[in-house]
């Protein structure tokens, strides 16, 4: 990666998913190759995203403008060290869930397999689109492509229930953000001029404590990934598609766009110091604590193992709202990392929900009685996970 500059990784981090997408259906007829170019997709994502660590780190910071829209909208790229943490986890953990998802949807013999390639890669050029999104429409934009890509992968199976998770999906995602997001990203391009996102923020002494309560809470709400109640239903409902797309939709992309879009909002839009100084965030905190209490307590009747692992994540993100909330340096780093933490849980814990279905064909908690001692590595593996996610 030495001969490319950093603002080439950067385009190419995006890029190479989106050719995938494209080559994968040449490859319907030729299981093995179509498989390749996920795989080498794949790791050269993974290749390309942690070569610009060490840039980010050392302070570059690789920007680009594409196009203008309309009159000051652009779309717009750039590399800060939160876009690059999200990126780093999304890289790393699709050729992971994609060496998983060959054995998975082979071993159960699932229908429309390519099409379930093309839309992964689809859904993870999205992603890398709002990790390293410049300015608010850029990642209004892509996280609008993100929800229509994953959309026929929770409908993949294409029976009744999963149509009712599909449409329940898109009412909800689609709905917060035509609603409220969108609302939220013109009423900020009125107010400070610019829709960039910029260290300390770009609204401060443009609005007033109240104006800026509102605005935040149009913010939060319209982006529905974030899953805070009262708009997570569509997460356990989802929990019908494959595994590998749960795990996408918990680990590896969906929610993490959504508590890292609120996170990005917060810090670069907002700006830390203007929201602690306003005592605007108040009310988030105890949103933030209620959902992560009462998603806990719903989890725990859950007798279905994914809808029990989906409650959990709704819970967990939560976690990354109220750390963003508490408005200092030091929390909104521990919401960043719980991003990553989660993810990598998260991901180890649906791999063995999938592993038990494929094995076993057990989905409830009753029916796991033994388990342990019929797949010991597999049990094992969700063991290490379940303590990762308790914060062991």
């Amino acid at each position: 990666m030495l001969a490319f500059s950093p603002e080439d990784l950067l385009l190419l981090a995006m890029l190479v998913p989106a050719v995938a997408a494209v080559l994968i259906p040449l490859f319907h007829g030729a299981p093995n190759a179509r498989e390749a170019v996920t795989l080498v997709a794949a790791a050269l994502v993974a290749v390309i995203v942690w070569s610009m660590l060490p840039l980010v780190l050392s302070g570059v910071r690789p920007s680009i403008t594409l196009a203008e829209p309309v009159p000051g909208v652009t779309l717009a790229f750039a590399v800060e060290p939160l876009g690059m943490l999200f990126a780093l986890v999304a890289g790393s953990l699709w050729i992971v869930n994609s060496i998983y998802s060959i054995g998975y949807m082979r071993g159960n013999q699932e229908p429309r397999q390519t099409s379930f390639y093309v839309c992964f890669a689809i859904a993870i050029a999205a992603t890398m689109g709002i990790a390293f999104a410049g300015n608010l429409f850029t990642l209004f934009l892509f996280y609008e492509v993100l929800t229509l890509s994953t959309y026929p992968l929770v409908t993949h199976k294409g029976t009744p229930e999963a149509m009712r998770a599909g449409r329940v999906y898109l009412m909800l995602l689609i709905g917060t953000s035509m609603v409220l997001l969108l609302p939220a990203v013109v009423v900020t391009g009125v107010i400070a001029g610019t829709l960039d996102f910029r260290a300390g923020g770009i609204l401060g002494g443009k609005a007033g404590a109240v104006g800026l309560s509102l605005l935040l809470a149009l913010f939060v709400f319209g982006i529905g990934k974030a899953a805070l109640m009262p708009f997570h239903f569509w997460l356990p409902a989802a929990m019908v598609a494959p595994t590998p797309v749960s795990a996408l939709l918990h680990a590896v992309a969906v929610v993490k766009a959504g508590v890292f879009t609120i996170l990005k909002v917060i810090v670069y839009v907002f700006g830390i110091d203007t929201l602690a100084r306003a005592g605007t965030a108040d009310w988030l905190v105890w949103a933030a604590s209620a959902t992560v209490i009462i998603a806990s307590l719903v989890a725990l009747r859950q007798d279905n193992l994914k809808k029990r692992l989906a409650y959990s994540t709704v819970s967990q993100l939560s976690y990354v709202v109220l750390a963003a909330a508490m408005l200092t340096p030091l929390s909104a780093i521990g919401a960043a990392m719980h991003i990553a933490a989660h993810a990598v849980a998260k991901i180890t814990l649906f791999f063995a929900a999938g592993s038990i279905y494929t094995a076993a064909h057990k989905t409830e908690i009753s029916q796991l009685d033994g388990i342990g001692w019929k797949m010991p590595w597999t049990m094992t593996a969700f063991a290490i996970g379940a303590l990762g996610m308790s914060g062991i």
